[in-house]
C-alpha cells in the first residue's frame, strides 16, 4: 500500500465518523446483555495486600506549580518510593472517587464511565511501608481499585530485563524501581459503544497518564510515558492474552533530584 495512502486511512482512527456508521439502538447495552464487571475478578487463594492509607502524605506542589513543572524523567534516583506514595499514585490514577450500584465514579475521566483500563506494576525494588516493614515484594501485580488494594501475580528471575525488554529494550525502564503498564479490556467499552469505542479507549489512556505525571510531581517522583513496546512481551508479562486484554500505555517510576 503507498505510503499516502496508508497514512489517509490511519488518520480516520482520529476522527468521529465511525459514530454515525455504529447502530446505537443495538449494542449489547441497548440488547439488554448485563455490563460487565468494573473489575477483573480476584483468582482464588490469590495474596491481596491492602494499600495504606495515603491522607496525610506530604504534596510539594500547587496544581499550577505542577503543571508548570511537568516533564517526562528517565533517570531516578535510588531512594525507594514508599507504600503511601504507591497508593497516592494508584489513587491518583484509577481510584474510586464514590461507588454507587451499576456506577463507579473514578479520579479520572472515561467515554461513558466505562473505563476499559486495569492496571498492572511490576515492582523490581521491594515496597515498604514507615517502618521498614516490606508491604509488597518485587514482581508483577495488579490493582485493585474497588478495594484499594494489589493482588500479586508473579515474580520471574529476571525481572529487570523483561520489563526492559516490554518497553523495546529501553533500559531506563527496567531500572525504574516500579512501571505501570495499563492494559485495556475493550469490551467494558463496546458493551456500550460497539464500534465507537477504540478512539475512546485510547483518549481515555492519555487522561490516566496524565494524572500519573502530576501525582509523581507532587511527592519527588518522576515518570516518562512509554507508548513503543513490544506487545506479545509487555501481555506475557502481565498474564493477558492479547486479544481480550492488552497492553495499551506503560510509564515508570522514580524518585527523581529537584
Amino acid at each position: 500500500m503507498p505510503f499516502e495512502q496508508d497514512i489517509h486511512r490511519l488518520r480516520e482512527f482520529l476522527k468521529d465518523d465511525v459514530r454515525m456508521r455504529t447502530d446505537f439502538e443495538n449494542t449489547h447495552q441497548n440488547q439488554g446483555i448485563p455490563m460487565p464487571p468494573v473489575e477483573k475478578p480476584i483468582p482464588e487463594g490469590a495474596l491481596v495486600v491492602p494499600l495504606p492509607d495515603w491522607k496525610g502524605l506530604p504534596l510539594t506542589a500547587t496544581l499550577d506549580a505542577l503543571i508548570a513543572a511537568r516533564r517526562s524523567r528517565r533517570r531516578y534516583t535510588d531512594a525507594p518510593v514508599s507504600a503511601k506514595e504507591l497508593s497516592f499514585l494508584l489513587w491518583a490514577t484509577q481510584g474510586v472517587r464514590e461507588n454507587r450500584p451499576g456506577r463507579v465514579l473514578r479520579t479520572v475521566p472515561s467515554a461513558g464511565n466505562r473505563h476499559s483500563a486495569e492496571t498492572y506494576l511490576a515492582l523490581t525494588q521491594p515496597v515498604r511501608d514507615g517502618e521498614g516493614q516490606t508491604l509488597f515484594t518485587p514482581g508483577i501485580w495488579r490493582y485493585l481499585p474497588l478495594e484499594h488494594a494489589l493482588t500479586y501475580l508473579h515474580c520471574p528471575d529476571d525481572l529487570n530485563q523483561r520489563v526492559s525488554a516490554a518497553a523495546l529494550d529501553q533500559g531506563f525502564v527496567g531500572r525504574a524501581p516500579l512501571t505501570f503498564l495499563w492494559t485495556s479490556i475493550p469490551y467494558r467499552t463496546e458493551w456500550r459503544y460497539a464500534q465507537a469505542s477504540h478512539k475512546v479507549i485510547a483518549l481515555d489512556a492519555g487522561h490516566i497518564c496524565q494524572n500519573l505525571y502530576l501525582a509523581c510531581g507532587a511527592i519527588s517522583c518522576g515518570t516518562c510515558a512509554v507508548a513503543a513496546y513490544d506487545q506479545p512481551a509487555a501481555d506475557a508479562l502481565v498474564q493477558v492474552d492479547g486479544q481480550e486484554e492488552f497492553v495499551i500505555y506503560m510509564a515508570p517510576v522514580g524518585k527523581v533530584t529537584p
